[in-house]
């Protein structure tokens, strides 16, 4: 597949149109959002299948033979999916506990994989009208609705040698002991708390300077914000220090990882 501009925008406009069904449930009263649980106890409302669906039709009419993993797909065969060496892969709902407790911060993620890399991303957050997006070889950007101006995300351009304190994003929902431990090892910062995966896109924008998280997600929570971060000029790694590779285990969960 040619990475181009025109396929970067489209998927923004699939992003944005997914955007527009979650807002639709979202302005509703609070006992119409439709909430049960899966499996694993996780809350879904009617707002993550109906971005499900929207982003699945768009990217099938987008590229018909590129497939799609979404949170909301069905199961699939793990020797099948792993066959594929470039993929969708989606979030149609990041931060479902933020849409259900009305905090504005969640969001639409989608990443285009190709190789086990995400070399395309977008993070739309429909409620604060923000959307990032990147791609490799083209660079991170941000827009805001209601603005004409689109902004450049490059942390090669900032200098953090005389920084202090250090800026850390947090979960709101998550964190606990082990958070505690790490942030006692840093002798002088701030905490910033902010939901779903504009944790990592508050990095790639220089608003914060390193998100741990130090606790179990999935590989469609991160793989947008991934690229993202990447294009910017920053790292997501694991305890290892080793970047995140996508597709390639029998699991979709991943291990602790920090964004800088």
């Amino acid at each position: 597949m040619i990475l181009t501009s025109d396929l970067l925008d489209a998927v923004v406009r699939v992003a944005e149109e997914a955007g527009k069904k979650i807002l639709s449930v979202y302005h509703r009263s609070e006992g119409d959002i439709g909430i049960t649980e899966k499996d694993d106890g996780s809350p879904l409302t009617k707002a993550d299948l109906l971005a499900h669906q929207s982003i699945s039709d768009g990217l099938n009419v987008l590229t018909p033979t590129v497939p799609v993993l979404s949170e909301e797909s069905k199961e699939i065969d793990i020797q099948r999916r792993h066959q594929w060496p470039i993929l969708w892969m989606v979030d149609p709902l990041d931060g479902t506990k933020e849409f259900i407790h009305r905090t504005d911060e969640f969001t639409v993620n989608i990443a285009l994989i190709i190789n086990h890399q995400p070399v395309l991303g977008v993070v739309h957050a429909p409620a604060l009208g923000i959307t990032y997006f990147a791609m490799e070889g083209y660079g991170a950007y941000k827009t805001e609705k209601g603005s004409s101006v689109q902004t450049t995300l490059s942390l090669t351009k900032v200098s953090y040698e005389y920084l202090t304190p250090l800026r850390i994003v947090a979960s709101r929902r998550h964190g606990g002991d082990a958070l505690e431990k790490f942030l006692q090892q840093i002798p002088q910062y701030t905490l910033v708390n902010a939901g779903s995966a504009l944790k990592i896109c508050l990095v790639a924008e220089g608003v914060a300077d390193l998100y741990p998280r130090l606790g179990p997600t999935s590989e469609w929570d991160t793989a947008a914000g991934h690229a993202i971060i990447n294009a910017a000029g920053g790292v997501l790694y694991d305890s290892k220090k080793r970047p995140f590779c996508y597709n390639m285990r029998n699991t979709l969960l991943n291990g602790s990882f920090v964004v800088s």
